[in-house]
């Protein structure tokens, strides 16, 4: 039986080491190129990547592969995974890439595919090209005369990006007068995103774009925005815009330096949306993890909230299938379908600063929907087997859900990357909320760990 390469974002790991090797990824190339082969023209992938030393590596294997089997390949050179998928599209490739670990440190790198729509691989597809790895594919090469080419498009691709993202915003805005300090992570919106902002009128301060190959997501971006807070404050910017390594998230600092959350976003949006009838199949999508003030303040206005599983793949599979516009976790991955197939951390932010600018209001004002409800998420490891399938364990489970009631949620889940059990719980009494998690941790410490 074929080993699995992909995990639940693609192939991800250490760079050079297995499955992230120049070998591997030649390979994916190759099997990617032969999954999307169909009929006898001229089938073309466009290529992103993010700044991390490692891209260097990766990328010239992966055209390599392509080119083996007769697909041509658009090299973008440091792009946005949102504007891979959007290019994908857009340049009617038949195969997207994206070269990134997200908000990984920088020794990490993983392959994303999109498909010709500019969505994900479905889980069918991804097994088709998983078992081709492995497989004996030299009698499928090309001959000599049927080789795919290679060339860089990294202009075009930025350009085409920049514009793209501009006319997210309504025609008539401009951003004249509006100071934006944004945080790209050293990653791979550090050229195109400060350029939209200045593009649309704002004034913007710039950190996080002095990539080395090293320091992506090193202390800055959305997963340290310790130091946009510190430079919105500084600089006395109207707003702060912290993305991670690749672009697909981003958290909002307002004008005190303070955080604004995926889940504070996805009201903002969804609220606005909302208002002016934009907003699809009547709710918002969300994971299980986000805080019940989210739930409770789109309740109260007749919005729904449907919960799908931790991971932006969920939440996408589910907006496609009941037909929602909005979407995302509260780590900041916030999708608009509107827009894209995929989260978009600088298309976000562009909607938050218009609903923003048509309130007339501060960020503070405008972008603080709800008091997050106390919530408290520890995590323990595990020896092995299933521990939330043993009796005194489901009992306390069980006991700490009666003891929420309808006042909390209690969300447990094992991780899907590390023997680690997750427990969450939600509630209006703070010290309650920690007396059921410290509870259900200690059974599964004397039970399982």
């Amino acid at each position: 039986m074929s080993k699995s390469y992909f995990g639940t974002d693609g192939i991800r790991g250490r760079a050079n080491r297995h499955p992230m090797t120049p070998e591997i990824a030649m390979k994916v190339g190759m099997a990617a190129g032969l999954a999307f082969r169909r009929g006898n023209y001229r089938h073309r992938v466009v290529i992103g990547k993010d700044t991390r030393l490692s891209g260097y590596m990766i990328e010239p294997a992966l055209c390599a592969g392509f080119t083996a089997v007769g697909v041509d390949v658009l090299m973008l050179g440091p792009m946005p995974t949102p504007a891979v998928a959007m290019l994908t599209r857009s340049m009617r490739a038949d195969i997207g890439v994206m070269i990134s670990a997200s908000h990984n440190p920088f020794d990490d790198n993983g392959i994303k595919l999109f498909g010709p729509d500019g969505y994900k691989l479905s889980d069918e597809l991804e097994a088709e090209i998983n078992g081709l790895i492995d497989e004996d594919l030299s009698r499928r090469l090309a001959d000599g005369a049927h080789l795919g080419r290679a060339r860089r498009y990294d202009d075009g691709g930025r350009d085409r990006y920049v514009e793209f993202a501009k006319r997210t915003l309504p025609r008539e805005m401009s951003l004249e007068g509006v100071r934006v300090a944004i945080d790209c992570a050293n990653g791979a919106a550090y050229k195109v995103a400060p350029d939209v902002l200045w593009e649309l009128g704002a004034d913007v301060v710039a950190i996080g774009v002095d990539p080395d190959g090293t320091n992506i997501n090193l202390s800055c971006g959305s997963t340290s925005p310790a130091a946009l807070c510190a430079k919105v404050r500084e600089v006395r910017a109207d707003i702060g815009i912290a993305l991670d390594g690749d672009a697909d998230r981003v958290l909002i600092v307002d004008e005190h330096g303070e955080i604004v959350d995926g889940d504070q976003i996805m009201a903002v949006i969804g609220e606005a949306w909302a208002d002016d009838g934009r907003l699809a199949a009547g709710g918002v999508v969300a994971t299980i993890m986000s805080n019940l003030g989210l739930e409770r303040f789109l309740n109260e206005r007749q919005i729904q909230l449907a919960r799908t599983k931790v991971g932006d793949r969920y939440v996408v599979e589910h907006m496609r299938q009941h037909g929602y516009n909005v979407g995302g976790e509260q780590s900041g991955h916030i999708v608009l379908s509107d827009f894209g197939t995929t989260g978009d951390g600088l298309v976000s932010a562009l909607q938050v600063l218009a609903v923003v600018r048509k309130a007339g209001g501060t960020v503070s004002e405008v972008c603080r929907k709800f008091e997050p409800v106390p919530q408290v998420l520890k995590n323990i490891r595990f020896a092995g087997g299933e521990p939330l399938e043993l009796a005194r364990v489901k009992e306390a489970i069980s006991l700490g859900r009666d003891r929420l009631g309808d006042s909390g949620r209690l969300v447990i889940r094992p991780s899907g990357t590390e023997p680690l059990i997750r427990v969450m719980a939600e509630g209006d009494d703070p010290v309650l909320v920690t007396s059921v998690v410290d509870d259900i941790i200690g059974v599964l410490r004397r039970e399982a760990a």
